[in-house]
């Protein structure tokens, strides 16, 4: 059975389902009220309703095409980048220390960190053995998929029960369907903060498909509490046509605003919820609020992370790890080129927490074995 509790907060309704026993603590639901307002200046928008030109639309649009950088100053610009984000996989002992001894709690983009990014974003499978690695994962670690994507898209991908899933940027948040073992008690929730937003979101929806179908290449996406319009397929030269489509639509809907990915536009309701605050509202739930041995590591190749290695570096904990071949503007503190690194850097993780397990139940079963020998001696 369902409990239905509504939350009145500026001018919207914020319904949050939860299933008999909540996953969620009280202070997470605090915190879910503290976070869910309505943005009055959102940051890193593009500018739909001011008097900016489309080709600042377009400017920003090629930024995130990487044909665009000249291979001379790549390079230069890399190795002096690697000095302040190294690999991930070099530092794997750096990382190892700092974490030992605390409660790692894993957070995992999908697109270009998971899975390869492609042009069909509904073929964006990931391999069997990216799965089985992320299996590996979540036996020993709290393991959170955080995506772009709809919530039910990204389940059909990675098809592992066992995890939490933050759709639609974080505004779809469901814990593991039998309850996670990671707290006593918990079972399934269900957290959509941006519930009121779900019949406009549908309606730019199918108003983006209709606009944009004479734009080649061009793909409109239903990701639930936002929707994005892909350009990856898109010509160049038909750019600022596809951006001046968008705007069209988004200037009858003040509620929404639009932001950026790589190769992609993204629609979303203007409340201030992001991966950030659904990082911090999982770790919340888990009963790590104000927890100084907590270790989150959020790994991401998109901006939209940006907003969750940010926390991580104002909480000081933990660190976040950026997905890329090319040097750019991060809070991450490490960085990995491609999935198959970030597969490599996951199972290494896991391999190295199964060890420690494994000989931390050895010297269990050592010092029990002393004691009754102890105790055998003290009744002699």
């Amino acid at each position: 059975m369902t409990n239905q509790k509504n939350l009145m907060v500026s001018d919207m309704a914020i319904t949050m389902a939860v299933p008999n026993s909540s996953l969620f603590t009280t202070a997470a639901q605090n915190l879910l009220g503290s976070y869910i307002t309505i943005s009055k200046k959102p940051l890193q928008n593009l500018d739909i309703n001011g008097g900016s030109r489309i080709n600042t639309w377009v400017d920003s649009m090629r930024a995130s095409s990487p044909t665009h950088i000249k291979s001379s100053a790549l390079s230069e610009d890399k190795n002096s980048w690697i000095v302040h984000h190294p690999s991930a996989l070099d530092m794997f002992e750096e990382i190892k220390n700092a974490s030992e001894g605390k409660k790692i709690v894993m957070f995992l983009d999908y697109d270009g960190t998971l899975s390869p990014i492609v042009d069909d974003p509904d073929r964006a499978f990931m391999s069997k053995a990216m799965r089985d690695t992320v299996r590996k994962l979540a036996e020993y670690f709290p393991t959170a998929i955080v995506s772009g994507r709809c919530r039910d898209k990204v389940y059909n991908f990675v098809r592992l029960a066992e995890l939490y899933y933050a759709g639609s940027h974080g505004m779809d948040i469901k814990g593991p369907s039998k309850g996670s073992k990671y707290k006593k008690g918990a079972q399934s929730v269900l957290c959509q903060p941006a519930s009121e937003f779900l019949p406009m979101v549908d309606e730019v929806y199918r108003t983006l498909l209709d606009v944009t179908k004479s734009t080649p290449g061009a793909k409109v996406e239903n990701n639930k509490f936002c929707c994005s319009v892909h350009f990856r397929c898109v010509d160049e030269k038909k750019w600022s046509e596809l951006a001046q489509q968008v705007r069209t639509v988004l200037k009858e809907y003040p509620k929404l605003r639009l932001t950026q990915g790589r190769k992609v536009l993204e629609i979303r309701p203007t409340i201030k919820w992001d991966k950030g605050k659904a990082l911090e509202f999982l770790l919340e739930s888990l009963g790590y609020a104000n927890c100084t041995d907590v270790f989150p590591v959020y790994i991401g190749d998109d901006r939209t992370d940006e907003d969750a290695f940010k926390v991580l570096r104002e909480r000081g904990q933990g660190f976040g790890i950026l997905v890329s071949k090319m040097p750019k503007d991060t809070n991450a503190s490490y960085s990995l080129q491609e999935p198959s690194e970030v597969m490599a850097f996951l199972r290494r993780l896991a391999d190295w927490k199964r060890l420690s397990v494994k000989r931390q139940f050895k010297k269990r079963k050592l010092e029990e074995k002393k004691c009754h020998y102890q105790t055998e001696i003290d009744v002699f």
